[in-house]
């Protein structure tokens, strides 16, 4: 190597960190524990307006959703899907009674989402969204988009039980 080659290198200022990942910004590739399972994320819904996004997260054979809303503190809910159907988006009702747990609605809200990866949805559009909770807080949400309707049974996570394991 020339001198001028190791007084340039010397001299040329260094490539600037990178901003470290957090759960808001985690896309499809990255890999996350929650409740000490690890799983890759290979989808991400997001929905600006309310400044909450959605994970898909594979464990081998098992698909779930990792909810994380950012407000004045992260909070967070893990989804299973299940089965189920509405008769009409346009009356969904404020209690629901499945399997012997009785549900009641907590918010109802619609936004366009941006989607990245293998989500429920295969494209950004307008969602809407009916979240319930049970008096021992199951929790039970609902998305509809674009004619096809998602439901899905979950549970509030702890901050301290969502970690980061390696970002892309």
């Amino acid at each position: 190597m020339s001198l001028f080659k190791r007084i340039k290198n010397i001299i040329k200022s260094p490539e600037p960190a990178k901003p470290e990942k957090t759960v808001l910004t985690l896309a499809p590739g990255d890999m996350i524990e929650v409740s000490l399972v690890m799983y890759e994320v290979i989808g991400k819904t997001s929905m600006h307006s309310r400044n909450e996004i959605v994970l898909t997260l594979r464990d081998g054979r098992t698909i779930r959703y990792l909810k994380i809303e950012n407000r004045e503190n992260t909070y967070y809910k893990l989804y299973a899907p299940i089965d189920g159907r509405l008769d009409s988006i346009n009356e969904v009702p404020t209690t629901i009674e499945m399997d012997d747990i009785g549900y009641h609605m907590e918010e109802q809200y619609n936004g366009r989402v941006v989607v990245m990866g293998k989500t429920p949805f295969a494209a950004s559009d307008e969602q809407y969204v009916w979240e319930f909770q049970s008096d021992n807080r199951k929790l039970l949400r609902i998305e509809w988009q674009d004619g096809r309707t998602m439901m899905y049974e979950g549970e509030s996570i702890l901050s301290a039980d969502v970690q980061i394991i390696r970002a892309t």
